[in-house]
Order: C-alpha cells, then structure tokens, then sequence
C-alpha cells in the first residue's frame, strides 16, 4: 500500500521509478549496490513485500536483510514524493513566466527537499504582506535605490518623488521600502545558509516556566525544565520531546536565540555597504528588519521542526525496537494459565484458559480495598485452581495490581501451592476489551471479562495475542503520543509484520488479526481465511489456500512460506520451506537416494557435502546458496519456532517489600521499557525501579538498547532506596 499511487499506471509508474535519477540517489543514500537496489527497487514494484524479498530473493538481492530492504524502500519513497513536488514546483514557476534554464537546471538536479523548497521560496506565492502593499503603493524603485545604495543625490528629493495619497509621509516611504528590501534578504539562499548555521552551531534553547493562572496536573513533571538553557547541539531527543509537550500544555515558554551582531555583520558584508551611500542607515535598519521579522523566526520555526523529526525518529526507532522485542518474547507452551485483571472499587476480574488458549471459566474477586474480601477471594481460588489444575497466575500491572500481588503471594504461601504468579504488561488489554476483535471472540462475554482472558493469553503467546492491539497501545516507548503519528503507526505496523513473519503463523490455529500481518494478506483476504478454515474444518495442505475467495496467485506466492500447517499431508507445510522449492528439496533427497520425508537424514547429508558435490546439488536443484541454508535450517529443526531459543519469562512465587531491601543487595529481575535514559526493571516492588544508563556497565553507553531489551532477564544490584517516594536505583550485574 505505501507505494500505491492510483494517479499513475502501474507500467508507467514502473519506468518513472526506474529512471536513473531514483535508482543512482537510492543507491547513494543506503550506500548498497546498485545492482541489489535495482533488483531490490523492482520487486517492490511488483508488490512483493519486505519479508518475502528478505527471506526468499536472497539470490536475487544479493542477500539483502530487511533492514536494508526498508531503507531502499522509504528513500524510494522519498525521492518519488521529491520528483512529484519538482514537477508541482516548476509548473508554478512558468505559470509566472520566470522559468530560466539555469533555474529549471537547478530544480530538476536537487536531491533534497529542504533545498529544493529554499529554491522555491522567492517565487512561491504569498499572502499579503507589509512588502507587497509597498509595491503595490510604487516603492519598488526606491527599495532598489536602497538596496544599491546609491553614493550621490539628494536623499530628500528622491523619497519626496515617492509620496502619495497611500504613503502620505517620508517616514512611510521608507519604511515601506524597507519591508522590501527586507523581505528581499529573507529570501536570499547564501544568508538563509548562513544563519542556519549560526543557529545549529551556537543556537541556545532557552525555556521558562510559563505563567498560568491556573496550575496544570503535569506541571510538576516539567520542573526541570522551568530555568533551562541549553546548547542547540547538545539538546537531546527526550529533552526536546519534552520541551514541545511542555511548550503545547501552556506550561513552558520555549525559544531557541542567536547572537544577532554576528548575523547582521555577514549580512553587511556581503552587501558591501557603502558607509558614503546617502541610503546607509536606511539599508542597515533593513537589515536588521529582514533578521527580526522573517529571517529567525524562520529559521528559528526550521530549527525546531528538524529537532523535532530528529527526536521523533529517535523516539519511534526506541519504541520499534522495545516492541519488537516485547512481540517477540519466548512463550510458555501448554500451561494452564489463570488471568487477573487488578481493580480496586470493581473488583479482580478472574479468567482461566486451557493450554491452547481456549477460555474455560471466569469470576470476580475482591481481595484488595476497599472490600478486602480476602476469605472469598480465596475459596473462588482455591475451586478454579482445583478444578483446571492452573500452572500460573497471571497478574496484570495497572491499577491494584501490586495489592493483589500480594494477596496471591499470601494466598500461595498460606496453601503451600506449587501454582507460581508473573506480573504481565496489560497495556492495551481494555483497547482489546472494547475492540470489535474481542466482541467476536466472546460475544457472550462483556467488555470488563475479556481484559483478563487477553492479560492470561500474553503469557502464553505474546505475539498472538499483542497483535490484535494497535500496537500504540502498548506501552514501551516514551512520548509516544507527542510524535507523528503516521510515521509511528508506519514503523510499528512494519515491525509487527517483521515479528509476525520471522516467526510464521499456523495456518489452523491462527486469528484473522494474525493472519493479516502475514506477507501478501490483508485483513480482508484473513477473514477470507478464517471463513474457508471453518468450511473445511481445517487445512491440510498450503495449496488449499488458493481455494480461498481473493487470495489469488501473487497472494500466494507472498504469504505461502510464513504459513505452516502441523501433520498435513505434505510435511515440507510445517517448515519455511517455500513452496516453490519443494522441487529442489525432492531433486535433492534423488541424489541422496533418499526421500524428502526423511527430514533428519537428508538435513545431515546436505550439512556435510564437499563443495564440488554442492556445485553440483545446486545447479540440479537450480537454487542458490541463500536457498540451500534455509532448507538446511528447516530440515534439522522442522516447524521451530525462533522464540524456543529466548528466555523465559520469569516466574514468581513470593513478593518483595521496599523495606526488604538493603544497598548493595543482589536481585533478578525483567526489563520492562528501555528507554534514553535508562531502563526500568521489575524486581517484585510496587514501582518499577530505574537502572540509569550509567550504570550499566564500566565502560561508557551511549544507547541503553545496546545492553538490554524488553523482556530480559537481567542480575541487578540496589544501588539506592528512597523509601518515601517508593523509587530504587539499580546498577545491572549481568
């Protein structure tokens, strides 16, 4: 979808992108080869997906990863967007007939969009302003005699020859004039450059409190921030991030200055003022008329929306990669899992699922104030944990969640059960609760009952049940809702389709909200999926899926290979084996006299082939050697799943108070968010603690995702407790 554009036929489109101005600056931008961005470029166009060219066209790509192939991607994007606004820019530009070849040169040859709008600037139209009325009032020829300076004459005769019935007074005609002359330099390419520098090299951000007349619920957060001043080059992403949110609650006044003598000295150098010239002093006032009124604040508006984009990408990059690592978390196969959604007035909303996920039964407890029904609360535990025979509890982490922590933790102790509790990031579950998703999934069931079963089945397979969430929902990342948000949903939706394919999905079992980040399937062609599944109670072999309404060949071609299919009739279904190499796979067990059945013998024979006997292999089989791993890795571990081989989660069986802990005391933990400035660490307590990112480790970190991720299990040490605020400061161990 992102490079569907209905204005242009797809072959013509085609070509357009294949004109070498795309491909070369492509090409310098990801610095990769241009043969692989052709190729690379080329399949994007045919409407192949990222996953699919990273996993299947190795040979093609020149073994291209999808890092890669997204760059590609967004700069082809990019300079297609960049080619339209050209075409928008020069139209204009004749329309006013001051189109020359050396200008259309210029524009048709820039590569970047700052500059190209920078081209525009002195012809792009204008609202009315103080220059346009004074030349619509005839101060143009003044404003060029200024500008000149002209060394001779009498000064009062010339502006006297200006006067009218709409600049009645001298005083009028030179300031109009000014405003010309001013605007003139506003627009003028080597003083903007020059300005913008003085801005990004020694700009300082200055920031106030503002004066409010009434106090905001978040003022206190930004009291860092009520006396700040900072170097434009030191500002950092979260600081800024900080600064625009402050700066949209009416909390903070926020500029960013630079010296203006500095400023106005290249300007009049530049101009090579003649101190002689009877228009001096009015040329100098112009200049810094032009600084003041339109040239900081200009650049100034620049400056900060280049500092915003920069810390947006930061910020959505950090929130990617804690996702991604969040979707990708190890699950806990076939346990019995019992969810509780934590509330104090409405009570503990209780739910059980079998191993598969399958919801069985659900109640409500109310072991936390103000009810503190903690005897209840215990005899409806005791019969769910009986009766299903539960292997965890499941505790979300919103409100009330430490308090009924506790009481499980109790509960468990008191009972001397083996059942063991986690805390488990319930960010988004009341979206789901709400969703049409869930409304579908337990239509007899009301809102506040289907948290529980989702905050139960997190556990039990993060991706599958995370999925079904706008992925903004879940809460790992930091400003989250200040960023652009279409560049944010972009990011997160690719990083969804990225987990969601490098793991694979179960053709059988799997929700249509999973099915459609499948490679090549939309929402529309799952639910298509779904439909067919419950027709012919289940698939059996990946072929079928072109029995499906919609999916059609390219469909196929796209989603085939991330969709596995356990103990079907053709055994290849269960791996990532493309179908369009199952051939290759048969020609390859023929030269071994084996069958492709027999996985393990073929997987050990192709693991210790010479190289001649596997120039061979590959020529009869027509593959390449991106192909012949994958079908190596996919024979010795059949239907695996890369998440197998990650942490677990960690399990709990008691709880921590802050009054258990003593400095440099020795715990483990799990990594929760990672973000600029450390990472927060669950380690049993009511509150998060903080791991700074100076100490994690001896040598300096730059990037605390370069040492730990969501989801990890880390050895810590408690560094400081401040006990009032409930907040402990760690130092990581390992």
């Amino acid at each position: 979808p992102i490079f569907h554009n209905p204005f242009i036929p797809q072959k013509a489109r085609y070509f357009r992108i294949m004109d070498n101005f795309i491909l070369n600056n492509v090409q310098l931008k990801t610095e990769l080869p241009f043969s692989s961005v052709k190729t690379t470029v080329s399949l994007l166009t045919e409407a192949a997906t990222v996953p699919f060219i990273a996993r299947y066209r190795q040979e093609m790509t020149g073994g291209m990863d999808e890092t890669q192939i997204r760059s590609i991607q967004t700069w082809l994007t990019y300079f297609e967007n960049l080619q339209d606004r050209k075409q928008t820019i020069l139209s204009t530009i004749k329309e006013q007939g001051k189109l020359t070849p050396e200008l259309e040169k210029q524009i048709i040859g820039c590569t970047e969009a700052s500059m190209l709008e920078e081209i525009y600037l002195p012809y792009k139209p204008k609202r009315k302003t103080k220059a346009s009325t004074a030349i619509e009032n005839g101060l143009e020829p003044l404003a060029e005699m200024i500008l000149k300076n002209e060394p001779f004459g009498n000064k009062d005769q010339i502006v006297n020859q200006f006067i009218n019935d709409k600049v009645p007074t001298v005083a009028e005609v030179i300031e109009g004039a000014q405003y010309i002359v001013a605007e003139r330099f506003s627009v003028d390419l080597e003083i903007r450059e020059y300005v913008r520098q003085q801005f990004m090299k020694h700009g300082i951000a200055e920031c106030k409190k503002r004066k409010q007349t009434t106090e905001h619920k978040d003022t206190g957060k930004f009291e860092l921030y009520f006396e700040f001043n900072q170097k434009v080059d030191g500002l950092k992403p979260h600081q800024v991030l900080a600064l625009n949110r402050g700066e949209k609650l009416n909390i903070l006044n926020v500029s960013i200055g630079v010296e203006e003598e500095y400023c106005n000295t290249f300007i009049e150098r530049r101009l090579r003022i003649n101190s002689k010239g009877i228009f001096t002093e009015d040329l100098k006032e112009a200049v810094v008329l032009s600084l003041r009124r339109y040239i900081f604040p200009s650049i100034e508006l620049e400056l900060r929306r280049t500092l915003t984009e920069t810390a947006d990408k930061h910020a959505i990059e950090t929130f990617s990669t804690n996702l991604r690592n969040l979707l990708l978390q190890a699950p806990i196969v076939g346990k019995v899992v019992l969810g509780i959604d934590p509330g104090f007035v409405s009570g503990c909303k209780v739910a059980v699922v079998d191993g598969n996920g399958n919801y069985l039964e659900g109640n409500t407890i109310y072991p936390v104030p103000p009810r503190n029904a903690f005897a209840e609360a215990e005899k409806i535990l005791n019969e769910l944990i009986a009766k299903h025979k539960v292997d965890i509890i499941a505790i979300g982490n919103g409100t009330a969640s430490r308090e009924t922590e506790t009481f499980v933790a109790g509960f468990l102790r008191k009972y001397q059960l083996t059942t063991q509790f986690i805390i488990v990031n319930e960010a988004g579950a009341s979206v789901y609760s709400a969703s049409e998703v869930a409304q579908q999934e337990f239509p007899k069931l009301d809102a506040t009952q289907r948290g529980n079963i989702s905050i139960a089945r997190r556990l039990q397979d993060p991706l599958a049940e995370l999925v079904k969430i706008d992925p903004k929902s879940i809460g790992v990342g930091l400003y989250q809702h200040d960023v652009d948000q279409k560049a944010l949903a972009d990011e997160l939706s690719n990083v969804v389709e990225s987990a969601v394919n490098h793991v694979g999905v179960d053709l059988n079992t799997a929700s249509a909200s999973l099915l459609s980040y499948v490679s090549g399937l939309s929402m529309r062609q799952a639910t298509e999926v779904i439909a067919h599944r419950n027709k012919i109670k289940q698939f059996t072999t990946r072929k079928q899926l072109k029995e499906v309404a919609g999916v059609g060949d390219k469909a196929y071609e796209q989603s085939a290979g991330f969709l596995k299919i356990r103990n079907g009739e053709e055994p290849l279904d269960n791996t990532t084996i493309h179908p369009e190499s199952y051939a290759a796979v048969e020609k390859m067990a023929d030269y071994f006299g084996l069958k492709t059945t027999q996985f393990k013998e073929l997987s050990m024979k192709l693991n210790f082939i010479g190289a001649k006997d596997e120039m061979n292999l590959l020529a009869l089989a027509g593959i390449g050697k991106p192909t012949l791993a994958l079908i190596k890795e996919n024979l010795a571990k059949p239907g695996r799943d890369p998440r197998e081989e990650l942490q677990k989660p960690l399990l709990r069986s008691d709880i921590l108070k802050i009054g258990d802990l003593r400095e440099g005391m020795e715990l483990t933990g799990t990594i929760r968010n990672v973000v600029d400035f450390g990472a927060f660490v669950d380690i049993g307590l009511k509150n998060d603690a903080l791991i700074h990112i100076s100490k994690m480790g001896a040598r300096f970190v730059k990037n605390p995702q370069e040492v730990v991720a969501v989801g990890e299990i880390v050895r810590v040490q408690v560094e400081k407790i401040e006990a009032e605020k409930q907040r402990v400061g760690l130092s990581l161990v390992s």
